[in-house]
C-alpha cells in the first residue's frame, strides 16, 4: 500500500511535468486539466506533508543536518524506481548538453583510458529517432482535438528527446578502465557497475548474444550488460561486486560480460594493468562463439 501511495505521488508529478512542458513550449492547455492537476497535486503534498515533517524531525534529533535530513525525508516518501527515474531525467539532460558542446567525458579521470560502447547501437537509435519525427508529424497533421493534439505533441517530443538524449548519454559516459588498474562499466545513466583492481581475476574477448534485457542476471552471478543484443568482453572476478539495476533493484555478479566497440583494447588495458602490479592476470584475446 506504501508502494502504490508512492507511486501515485510519482505519477502526479509526471503529469506536472508534462503540463509544465506545455506552457512552456506555449501549448494551451484547458483550464479544467490545469486546475485539476495543481488540486490533486496539492491534496497529496497536504496528505504526505505530516509524515515529511515527522520523518525530517526524527533525522534531525539523530544528529543529521537539515539538508541530510530532508533527503532522508525523501527517501522514506518517494520509492526509489521514482527517485533513480528523476535523477536519470537529469543525467539525461546533462549528457546532451556536454554531447552538442562536445566537453570532456563524464568520469574519465587523468591516466583512465575510455571505452566507448555506444557504436553498435547508433544506427538503432538514429533509425528510432526518424521514426519518432515522423511519427510526430503525422499526429500533429490528424489529431483534430486541441487538448489530445497538446498532450501528444508534448509526449511525442519528449520521447525524441529521451531517445537522442540516452544515446549521448551513451557517448560521454563511456566504460573506464582507471589508471590503478579498477574498471568501471557503465550504459548511460542507468547502470555503473565499479570493480576495484584487486578483483579483476581475468579478461578476455568473448563475443555473445544474448538478447533480452538491458541487464540480466543469472543463476551463477554472470550479469550481461547488452548493447545492440550482444556482448564482447567477459571480466571474471575473484570476488562478487555489488551494483544496483536500472529501477535501484540491488544486485551482486560474479561474471560481467559487457559491449565494447574495440574489446581487444580492454583486454590490452586491464592486462597492462594487472602486470603493474594489481595482481591481475589477463587472459588471451580469444574471440567466442560467433553467430
Amino acid at each position: 500500500m506504501r508502494s502504490a501511495r508512492g507511486w501515485a505521488l510519482g505519477l502526479l508529478l509526471c503529469a506536472e511535468a508534462v503540463l509544465a512542458g506545455c506552457l512552456s513550449a506555449g501549448v494551451p492547455v484547458p483550464p479544467p486539466v490545469l486546475r485539476g492537476t495543481e488540486l490533486c497535486l496539492a491534496a497529496a503534498a497536504a496528505w504526505r506533508l505530516p509524515r515529511l515533517v515527522r520523518v525530517h524531525r526524527e533525522a534531525r534529533r539523530r544528529g543529521q543536518s537539515r539538508r541530510a535530513a530532508l533527503r532522508t525525508a525523501v527517501r522514506a516518501m518517494v520509492p526509489v524506481a521514482v527517485r533513480r527515474l528523476v535523477r536519470h531525467e537529469l543525467a539525461l539532460a546533462a549528457s546532451l548538453l556536454l554531447w552538442t558542446a562536445r566537453r570532456p567525458r563524464h568520469g574519465v579521470g587523468k591516466g583512465a583510458v575510455p571505452v566507448p560502447y555506444s557504436g553498435a547501437q547508433t544506427a538503432t537509435v538514429y533509425g528510432l529517432l526518424f521514426v519518432c519525427v515522423v511519427e510526430t508529424v503525422l499526429l500533429a497533421l490528424v489529431i483534430p482535438w486541441p487538448a489530445v493534439h497538446a498532450v501528444t505533441l508534448v509526449l511525442d517530443l519528449w520521447g525524441c528527446f529521451f531517445v537522442l538524449a540516452l544515446h549521448a548519454a551513451c557517448v560521454v559516459r563511456p566504460h573506464v578502465v582507471e589508471a590503478d588498474g579498477s574498471l568501471r562499466v557503465r550504459y548511460g545513466a542507468l547502470v555503473d557497475i565499479r570493480v576495484p583492481a584487486g578483483r579483476i581475476a581475468a579478461a578476455r574477448v568473448d563475443r555473445r548474444f544474448p538478447g533480452g534485457r538491458l541487464v540480466t542476471l543469472t543463476d551463477d552471478g554472470t550479469a550481461d550488460l547488452v548493447v545492440g543484443g550482444q556482448t564482447t568482453v567477459t571480466v571474471e572476478l575473484s570476488e562478487p561486486v555489488a551494483f544496483l539495476r536500472p529501477l535501484g533493484a540491488p544486485a551482486r555478479a560474479r561474471v560481467l560480460r559487457f559491449h565494447a566497440d574495440d574489446p581487444r583494447a580492454v583486454v590490452a588495458a586491464l592486462g597492462w594493468a594487472g602486470r603493474g602490479g594489481s595482481g591481475n592476470v589477463a587472459s588471451p584475446a580469444v574471440d567466442g562463439p560467433r553467430r
